[in-house]
């Protein structure tokens, strides 16, 4: 299950209710905006979850003041039934990736449009992702998260890096497998 949490405070009610209801093996969480400090939040809220994510907000932390919003940041959240099946391979701020037995699951944070060298950041992302696929070939590749852009928009470049991508690895979208 993928969910843009708007901040932890904002986002936890409604996974408490979903692991209280449905139990998901894997959340991959996006905009928790915690400060590293305060990751340790994930565990002692969800008992039944460990959580594999980075802080968006370390960077802003390590300058001095906080000042603004806070922003950002991916968590994986993974059952501890598969804590022994579940290897972690990659964490930073825009994305996470997991192997949990054949699969290698990646929770995926872009920046919104208007962010400054956004189309950069994104060619950065999906570039260390892909390297990241490539080594991986044996497995089944999950991507999910905020893409923060209109998929079916094929004349914003984003887009359209973002198609390749999934052609490249021969993913399929599931809002086109599922339209309803």
């Amino acid at each position: 299950m993928s969910y843009n949490m708007h901040g932890f405070h904002q986002g936890y009610p409604l996974i408490d209710d979903l692991i209280n209801s449905i139990k998901p093996d894997v959340f991959l969480l996006q905009e928790h905006w915690l400060t590293p400090a305060n990751l340790y939040l994930f565990d002692t809220k969800f008992k039944n979850y460990f959580s594999i994510g980075k802080s968006a907000m370390s960077e802003s932390v390590e300058s001095g003041m906080l000042r603004g919003r806070p922003f950002g940041g991916v968590m994986t959240l993974i059952s501890n039934d598969l804590r022994c099946a579940t290897e972690t391979i990659f964490a930073d701020e825009r994305f996470a990736i997991v192997r949990i037995t054949k699969y290698i699951i990646i929770n995926i944070y872009l920046p919104c449009v208007g962010t400054k060298n956004r189309h950069l950041i994104c060619e950065d992302v999906i570039q260390a992702i892909s390297s990241w696929c490539d080594l991986y070939t044996d497995c089944e590749i999950i991507v999910a998260g905020d893409f923060n852009c209109n998929l079916d928009r094929l004349s914003d470049d984003t887009a359209n890096m973002i198609d390749r991508f999934l052609h490249n690895y021969n993913l399929r979208r599931c809002d086109n497998l599922f339209p309803s």
